[in-house]
């Protein structure tokens, strides 16, 4: 993946933009609905997969909007279920990665992925701070972000005392390392909540040939 991400506001079509980042091509999806059939949470999303990939193959201003708007962008779990199946060998959790990002970037994050946007800092906040996942740590900044503070508040004694989950981070070599990362793919975000959804549409050009 390159270093420098372009710009969202310089007139390219969310698929074009997938191919330059990502090196994903949603043309190459040929609608064998394969993805959606396998998506444990395609049920529960406003999009299935495939919708998705077809939205962003007609490169309509309005579609991409629906995308970087949609919940099920926040509801991929990333298991590669998609990936597996699809016989292009489309990653689609690579572009689903690119698609939380670039709705972060606009702004355009779903109300009601509120709390697994807040998950989602959490977990690259803990990776970002000590080289790799700390659970504990994990667990108090997503508390705090959602203010879910009693929730399961018994079960962490429990997990403590049977030795699965650390009260500090283990000291790990490589930390800077990781950190380096996070600043060359510009994942690091912002400490306060996105704004809602604009109505107002992006400005487009046309996808070249």
């Amino acid at each position: 993946m390159s270093d420098s991400r372009p710009d969202p506001s310089d007139g390219l079509c969310l698929s074009t933009r997938i191919h330059h980042v990502a090196g994903e091509s949603v043309f190459d999806c040929y609608q064998c609905g394969k993805c959606s059939a396998g998506c444990p949470l395609a049920r529960d999303m406003d999009y299935p997969p495939s919708y998705l990939l077809r939205m962003l193959q007609l490169g309509m201003p309005v579609l991409d909007e629906q995308v970087l708007t949609s919940l099920s962008i926040w509801l991929c779990l990333t298991c590669e279920a998609c990936a597996a199946r699809c016989p292009k060998e489309v990653s689609l959790p690579r572009i689903m990665d690119f698609l939380r990002q670039e709705s972060l970037k606009q702004g355009k994050v779903n109300p009601k992925a509120r709390e697994i946007l807040a998950f989602h800092r959490s977990f690259l906040d803990s990776v970002r701070q000590t080289g790799r996942l700390h659970e504990v740590g994990l667990i108090a900044m997503y508390k705090m972000r959602t203010l879910h503070l009693l929730q399961d508040v018994l079960t962490a004694p429990k997990m403590i005392a049977r030795g699965k989950l650390r009260l500090m981070p283990p000291r790990r070599a490589g930390k800077a390392e990781v950190r380096k990362i996070f600043q060359r793919t510009s994942l690091t975000e912002p400490a306060i909540a996105p704004p809602l959804p604009s109505s107002e549409p992006q400005r487009r050009g046309e996808e070249p040939s």
